[in-house]
């Protein structure tokens, strides 16, 4: 899903003009690559050969030594395996990663220019050579607060995540939709009865998703008429490593490890195909107006855009449908809590297949060639 939405934007971006390219693959190595509609050559380093041509093998350290950047959203495995090979053999290029595998290392820097301009430009004129996409939730995160991060004003938060079926991949969004076919094969002659009781029918869809018919075997339970409080893997704290990353990949992002905002989350994964929403809860560092705090959030970046709190604002612009597809990082349902003229709470809700993975990798090639190393 990343790989294809990254072509997409670069074709559209015209990120290819001026490049000599070649596609990798590792399992459809010599079928026919994509193509490169805007007139950059692909072929090879040296730029040779027009067109599209075969896939080569991901996994051929000698070619992709040649290359002076890589950019892949092959995963972290096949980061872990290759990447220090290239090394140990002396390439000197940059690598451009959507995986997690090289996120918190020192050699490393996570991209989101909008936010982060500043610890990337650091980052190239020490030498990194790692340039790595953060977590998509969390790159939305600091999208969407971007104002107030930048102000720094937030003393400590909690985010709470409702993340689309996209954030495991393809197989997972295909299972999502079979799991609603299910439902709706099932319950189907309930449902064109208009007047048979509403019991009957959840009944029989409870009973559906509970059934050994319903297909999980990529979720591990249904997500359709459900929803599930776990994604990705334990940690000793009894948070998720899902969880974990607001706060160590946010704050590294930030550039400010050494003196992190305490972030806390709860991730959940919900019946959305596309788009991942998420709901703040924010101490600040003082009272600051309601207005004030609009003004800063919608004026931090040109994706983000305030929703004003009404129903009618909120479920024409603050949903995934709205914005799928979009670059646009909507923050609404912002105002102050009871809890204190010093709290506010807030959501949003962005792509993450755009902003949250294949936007910043795009944006950092550019980056690094107009840098001019």
């Amino acid at each position: 899903m990343v790989g294809s939405v990254l072509l997409e934007r670069m074709r559209a971006e015209g990120d290819f003009a001026g490049l000599s390219t070649t596609f990798y693959s590792t399992s459809q190595v010599g079928e026919e690559g994509p193509s490169v509609s805007d007139g950059g050559s692909q072929g090879g380093p040296d730029g040779a050969g027009e067109g599209r041509s075969p896939l080569a093998d991901a996994y051929d350290l000698s070619a992709l030594s040649q290359h002076d950047a890589i950019l892949t959203c092959q995963g972290g495995d096949y980061t872990k395996q290759v990447l220090p090979q290239l090394r140990e053999q002396g390439w000197n290029g940059y690598w451009i990663d959507a995986a997690s595998a090289k996120r918190m290392d020192d050699d490393s820097v996570l991209v989101l220019d909008p936010v982060n301009r500043v610890v990337i430009d650091r980052g190239i004129d020490s030498g990194i050579k790692n340039f790595i996409g953060g977590n998509c939730t969390v790159s939305l995160m600091l999208l969407a607060l971007d104002g107030l991060f930048g102000e720094d004003l937030i003393e400590w938060m909690t985010c709470m995540t409702y993340q689309a079926a996209s954030g495991g991949g393809a197989l997972h969004m295909r299972e999502l939709v079979s799991q609603m076919a299910t439902i709706g094969e099932k319950s189907a002659d309930l449902l064109e009865d208009g007047g048979a009781g509403i019991l009957p029918l959840d009944q029989r869809v409870t009973d559906i998703i509970r059934s050994e018919g319903m297909p999980i075997e990529n979720f591990g339970a249904p997500l359709a008429a459900s929803l599930l409080p776990w994604i990705d893997r334990p940690m000793d704290s009894g948070e998720t490593r899902e969880e974990w990353k607001a706060f160590a990949e946010g704050n590294k992002i930030l550039g400010r490890s050494g003196d992190p905002v305490p972030i806390d989350s709860i991730c959940v994964r919900v019946g959305a195909m596309r788009c991942h929403s998420q709901a703040f809860t924010i101490k600040l560092r003082k009272d600051v107006p309601l207005a004030d705090i609009e003004a800063i959030l919608k004026s931090a970046n040109d994706w983000v855009h305030l929703v004003r709190n009404d129903k009618e604002a909120t479920l024409a612009e603050l949903t995934p449908a709205a914005v799928s597809g979009t670059l646009d990082i909507p923050i609404g349902r912002v105002r102050k809590t009871r809890l204190g003229d010093d709290y506010m709470s807030a959501f949003s809700v962005g792509d993450q297949l755009l902003w949250g993975a294949a936007e910043p990798l795009r944006r950092v090639l550019r980056i690094l060639r107009e840098s001019g190393v």
